[in-house]
């Protein structure tokens, strides 16, 4: 006996079964309804049975609208209008009935009982719901929010008193585990002061935040505005670090991807969140169609840029998307994480070098790649300066191979991922992406008509594997010092979806021949962002942690160049895209510039190095070397020869 009883919850639990029970209450309040209405209008009871009657129609039309479905924890206004749109319906059937009474030779029901029962069948409906959901919330989510707790909790402000911040305050309520009460709202809407939303209220604008802090004791501040840009976020920074008070957010609902739902996560501030700008507006109609039923193949997948895009691309529906690149373990975290985040997208993995031209066609003849997402490239300016080898190699020769097999292959769309490096380059990594872009522009001439051959250039991107962040991150996890090259060196800035988002408006649809620059916004001093970041954890810079200058490093500008001189620029495609328009190389003296770099690098260590300097500087007029690295050959000043400048002229 004592086991049946231990199935009998578990039994409960089923979905058929809920259903079941959810009916039959439905039935007993329509039932009951019908009785309410009779004894408040004081009449006799009409017609035999008619509870019974009148339950049965209301569990008809309970079955048409689905009501069994509804989540009574859950309930929301979307469900409330259902169940009331159900009741109407219930009404305006019971009323047609009304006509047919001597047909059917039933006795005479008053509309005055119809109405009455039909807007109480709804409200009880309603109403046990809503008790249900309430009794559900105080049983799991513990005090109310501005109740007292059991132990000590952080007083907590919410900034935004729209959805997000309601989430934020749903959130703390139902995991008092996390130790906090949320005393108010901070918003700006005029509407919204003086008032209180559910039970909570609105304490005034963010302008008044410190007084705020002051007033109410706030322990804890959560911006709630997924939204918000970058200088609103880092002025709220500011104001609320002033108090000392423990400043987090919530994530941006423009970084989510496939299947992801928003989702209040509280974390702190991060220097990604001070840089934020507007959220990229898409084509998406656009870009659905170009993408959608397509075949993708993005080299250097496993990368920082790649990874990105190939996240961005999955929301398009592509046919396949074929991951591309060298690093086994990269491309295998990026496919699982793919494949969590879209269960159903087609996913193929070369394991696959650039730079071996056999194994890179084999892919493409297996795979026939509609459109091609080059990112494979090295990108670290002072190791390039030292092995310029690989810098050709990889980012002029490798681009090479990899748009010899896209035209090969008839491949529609081909994106050269650049850099604003590549613009009066000073390093090997500028001078080898530059020599790509030419190498692109040059297939955009012979790929033939319906076919787009573009390159993408940006600066840095936040968060990339080797960049500035993750490295001042490191250094502030081991309390300094934290290193900066030059207190006057500037760079630009952009986040990794951001870049990838641009990249494919820009590449997908653009115009074929041309170069695309992202709009990179303001350039910010890279001091600056190394005392944001210290700030952001909690130290006072030049007092709780140093901060060293050590030099720039071989092949580094002060500050980085969006477009050379001789460019025009003009924005078609996008309001954060630039574009222009360049004249592609004599296609014999880029080809035989490729090959003599190609044959340098098996040449002696001396000997290889003058000859990388000079057919990069013949290739890339524009290119001044620092004075380490290449630079230290400049003053050879060794002429090409001329057997080989009279052949390609």
């Amino acid at each position: 006996m004592k086991n049946e009883f231990k199935t009998l919850p578990v039994l409960l639990r089923t979905p058929h079964v809920r259903q079941v029970v959810k009916l039959s209450l439905d039935g007993l309040l329509a039932a009951l309804a019908w009785q309410l209405a009779l004894s408040l209008l004081g009449g006799q009871a009409p017609l035999p049975h008619g509870a019974s009657i009148w339950a049965l129609a209301a569990l008809l039309v309970n079955l048409l609208f689905g009501f069994t479905r509804i989540h009574y924890r859950t309930l929301g206004q979307q469900d409330v209008m259902r169940i009331l749109a159900g009741a109407f319906v219930l009404m305006v059937v019971a009323l047609g009935i009304h006509p047919l009474e001597p047909i059917l030779q039933v006795p005479h029901i008053p509309r005055s009982l119809t109405i009455m029962a039909s807007t109480l069948t709804g409200g009880l409906w309603v109403i046990v719901r809503t008790a249900i959901m309430v009794i559900y919330e105080r049983k799991v989510e513990g005090p109310a929010l501005t109740g007292p707790a059991k132990g000590h909790t952080l007083r907590t402000l919410v900034v935004g008193a729209g959805r997000a911040g309601l989430l934020v305050a749903q959130e703390l309520r139902r995991h008092p585990e996390l130790g906090c009460t949320v005393v108010g709202f901070s918003d700006d809407a005029l509407e919204k002061q003086g008032v209180r939303i559910q039970g909570i209220p609105v304490l005034g604008h963010t302008h008044v935040i410190p007084v705020i802090i002051r007033e109410h004791q706030i322990e804890q501040v959560v911006l709630a505005i997924p939204s918000a840009s970058g200088p609103t976020i880092r002025a709220m920074t500011e104001a609320v670090q002033k108090t000392g008070v423990r400043l987090r957010t919530v994530p941006g609902i423009f970084n989510l991807l496939g299947n992801q739902s928003w989702k209040p996560e509280l974390r702190d501030v991060s220097i990604e969140d001070l840089l934020r700008r507007e959220p990229v507006k898409l084509d998406l109609s656009s870009l659905q169609q170009a993408l959608q039923d397509s075949v993708v193949l993005i080299t250097g997948a496993g990368g920082s840029i790649g990874s990105e895009l190939v996240r961005q691309v999955c929301v398009f529906h592509p046919a396949k998307v074929i991951l591309l690149g060298r690093g086994e373990n990269s491309l295998w975290e990026i496919q699982r994480e793919i494949r969590r985040a879209f269960p159903d997208q087609e996913l193929e993995l070369e394991l696959c070098d650039i730079r071996n031209v056999t194994r890179l066609n084999n892919a493409f003849h297996s795979w026939r790649p509609q459109i091609v997402l080059h990112a494979a490239a090295h990108k670290h300016v002072p190791f390039l300066e030292l092995h310029p080898e690989e810098g050709i190699e990889n980012n002029s020769i490798g681009t090479s191979n990899v748009v010899n097999a896209a035209v090969a292959h008839g491949t529609a769309i081909f994106v050269n991922i650049s850099t604003d490096k590549a613009v009066n380059p000073t390093n090997v990594l500028g001078a080898t992406k530059r020599i790509a872009e030419l190498l692109v522009l040059q297939a955009a001439r012979r790929a033939g008509a319906h076919t787009k051959f573009v390159s993408v250039r940006f600066g840095n991107v936040l968060g990339s594997r080797g960049s500035v962040i993750p490295l001042f991150k490191e250094q502030i996890r081991e309390g300094g010092p934290i290193t900066v090259t030059h207190p006057e060196m500037t760079r630009y800035f952009m986040t990794i979806p951001e870049a990838a988002q641009l990249v494919l408006q820009a590449g997908v649809l653009g115009d074929t021949g041309k170069v695309y620059l992202l709009d990179m916004g303001e350039p910010v001093r890279i001091v600056d962002l190394a005392k944001d970041m210290a700030r952001l954890s909690g130290f006072t810079p030049g007092v709780d942690i140093e901060l060293r200058y050590t030099g720039i490093r071989p092949g580094e500008k002060l500050y980085e160049e969006l477009f050379t001189d001789q460019e025009d620029r003009e924005t078609h495609v996008h309001p954060k895209v630039f574009e222009s328009a360049q004249e592609p190389m004599d296609e014999a003296f880029l080809k035989q510039g490729l090959e003599a770099l190609q044959r340098a690098v098996h040449l002696p260590s001396g000997t290889r190095q003058r000859e990388f300097l000079r057919w990069l500087q013949e290739l890339v007029p524009t290119y001044q070397p620092s004075p380490v690295g290449l630079g230290i050959y400049a003053t050879l000043d060794a002429p090409i020869p001329k057997d080989v400048a009279s052949s390609v002229q």
